[in-house]
């Protein structure tokens, strides 16, 4: 089984045909995922992270709110002693904002369009030590 991921959808956005397809994928590709619905709060999606005691968190952002909410939710992982969990965010991102995404605390990010196999490939890559432990 590979490691445990959670997909959230933070903010107002209440699309998340992307976000399902992608648990899907990496499901399919053995890695447990926590699906948390749509419309979630930054601090219930770093909750369930801790509780859930996932590896990585896959933000799935179509709002243009992509740099905020990142932001807060890793800085809500450090605060709640889960700095080791890794952030990526995927959805309606304009290429001018990946850099800023990164230095926010992303560690990867996915704008539309990202071929699956790419994302599952590289989430097996952030959660490779994971998988170890």
């Amino acid at each position: 089984m590979g490691a445990r991921i959670l997909i959230a959808k933070p903010g107002l956005d209440g699309h998340d045909r992307g976000a399902k397809i992608v648990a899907r994928s990496l499901r399919d590709a053995g890695f447990e995922v926590v699906f948390t619905g749509i419309r979630q709060r930054v601090p219930d999606i770093v909750a369930t992270a801790v509780q859930e005691d996932v590896a990585l968190i896959g933000l799935s952002i179509l709002s243009g709110a992509h740099i905020a909410l990142t932001t807060r939710t890793v800085e809500g992982l450090r605060a709640a002693r889960a700095g080791d969990i890794a952030v990526v965010v995927g959805g309606s991102i304009p290429a001018s904002d990946i850099r800023r995404l990164h230095k926010a605390g992303a560690a990867a990010v996915y704008p539309t369009g990202t071929p699956l196999d790419e994302i599952v490939t590289d989430i097996r890559r952030l959660t490779a030590a994971a998988d170890r432990s």
